[in-house]
C-alpha cells in the first residue's frame, strides 16, 4: 500500500479525536467529500508514444516563483495540533521539496517564523465585515515574505456539519492554536462561524486587498467560468478551482469537473488557474495539469503527513507525489509540464 493511502489511519491514532474529525469530515451528507477523489479517478489518459522522455522535468513557475514541482500545499487551520511547530514545520518540509505553500490567516504560528524558513508562501485571507481590521494581519504577512494573497470566497457562512457525538474542535483546542497574527481585539470576531466573518464579499474586495497588501490576489473557491472571468476582470491574478474540500455546500460539483470550464473562460487573460480537492495520485496531477491547471494544491494529506512524521513527512509526501507525477509524464509522453495538453485527457 502507498504511504499516502495509509496516512489517514496513522494520523487518526495520533490526533485528538475532535481534531481528526475536523480535518476529515465534510458538510451535510458528505457527498462532495466522497466524490472528490473519485472524480479524478474517472478521468482517462490518452498517451503519446515515440516521444523523447529520456529527461523529464516537473519544474514550473507559480506567479513568477520558480518551483521544482507543481504540487503545492493548501492552507489549513490547526497545524499546530499536528506538530508543535505547526506551519513552520510544514514550510520547512515544503521548502526541501522545492514547493510552495499557502498559510491560513487563522494560523497559530507567527508569520515571521514561516518566513524565516525561506520557503515561498502565500497568505490565505478570510475577511471580516470590518475590512480595516484585516490590514494589520495582511501587513504582517507581507513583511514576513508572503508573495500573494489567496482570498477564500466560498465561506459567506460556515457549511452545515453532520451530527456527531465527538466534541466540537473549537471547544477542545487551546485559544493560542489560532489567530497568532491578529490584534487581540480582533481574534474573538474571527473564530469560525463568528458573526463578524464577512458575508458581504464582492468583486471590490479584490482591488481593496491588492491596494492594502501590495500583493497579487488569487481567488480561492471558484467553480464557475463566469465567476472566474469576473474576478480576473476585477484584478485577480489567479483562480483556485475548489469546493473547499467538500466542507461548504454539499453537492457542489467536483473541482475535476469544474476545471475545464474555468480554464476556457480565462483563456487569453494571462491569469493562472490552480485546482485542489481530492488529488491523491501523480496521475490525478497529470490530468489536472493537462486540463489547464498551472499547479495543484494538496490539503488533508499534508496534515496527516505532518502528524505522522513532522517536517520530514511533509517533504516525503510531496517528493513521492512528484515522483508519481514524473513517472506518469514519462508514460504519457510529456518531457515537461508545458507538454501536457487537454487532448491527453478523456473526461466522462
Amino acid at each position: 500500500m502507498r504511504w499516502i493511502d495509509q496516512l489517514p489511519e496513522l494520523a487518526a491514532t495520533r490526533l485528538n479525536p475532535s481534531v481528526y474529525q475536523y480535518f476529515r469530515r465534510g458538510a451535510s451528507a458528505e457527498r462532495s467529500v466522497a466524490e472528490a477523489t473519485a472524480a479524478w479517478d474517472r478521468l482517462r489518459l490518452r498517451p503519446h508514444v515515440l516521444r523523447n522522455v529520456s529527461q523529464v522535468s516537473t519544474a514550473t513557475t507559480v506567479l513568477g516563483t520558480e518551483v521544482s514541482t507543481p504540487i503545492l500545499v493548501s492552507p489549513s487551520s490547526l497545524q499546530i495540533q499536528c506538530d508543535p511547530d505547526g506551519e513552520a514545520a510544514t514550510a520547512a518540509g515544503v521548502g526541501k521539496a522545492g514547493s510552495l505553500m499557502a498559510v491560513t490567516s487563522n494560523t497559530g504560528v507567527p508569520f515571521a517564523r514561516i518566513g524565516e524558513t525561506g520557503t515561498p508562501w502565500w497568505v490565505q485571507a478570510y475577511l471580516l465585515r470590518d475590512r480595516g481590521r484585516c490590514r494589520d494581519m495582511l501587513q504582517r504577512a507581507r513583511e514576513a515574505g508572503a508573495r500573494a494573497v489567496a482570498l477564500t470566497a466560498d465561506v459567506p457562512v460556515v457549511g452545515a456539519l453532520p451530527p456527531t457525538d465527538i466534541p466540537d474542535v473549537w471547544d477542545v483546542v487551546p485559544a493560542d492554536n489560532t489567530m497568532a497574527n491578529w490584534k487581540v481585539t480582533d481574534r474573538d470576531n474571527h473564530k469560525p462561524g463568528a458573526p463578524a466573518r464577512a458575508d458581504d464579499l464582492s468583486l471590490d474586495d479584490i482591488g481593496w486587498l491588492h491596494e492594502v497588501s501590495g500583493l497579487p490576489i488569487v481567488l480561492k473557491g471558484v467553480l464557475r467560468g463566469d465567476d472566474a472571468r469576473d474576478a480576473v476582470s476585477a484584478g485577480a491574478a489567479g483562480i483556485v478551482v475548489s469546493n473547499h474540500g467538500g466542507r461548504q455546500l454539499d453537492g457542489s460539483v467536483s473541482s475535476a469537473y469544474a476545471l475545464p470550464e474555468i480554464v476556457d473562460a480565462l483563456a487569453g487573460t494571462g491569469a493562472e488557474v490552480y485546482v485542489d480537492g481530492g488529488i491523491r495520485r501523480g496521475e490525478h496531477a497529470v490530468s489536472a495539469l493537462a486540463l489547464g491547471a498551472r499547479a495543484v494544491f494538496i490539503g488533508r494529506p499534508v496534515l496527516y503527513a505532518l502528524t505522522v512524521e513532522g517536517e520530514a513527512g511533509v517533504r516525503r509526501l510531496l517528493v513521492e507525489l512528484t515522483a508519481e507525477l514524473a513517472h506518469a509524464m514519462t508514460l504519457i509522453g510529456a518531457a515537461q509540464i508545458g507538454d501536457l495538453t487537454p487532448d491527453l485527457v478523456v473526461t466522462p
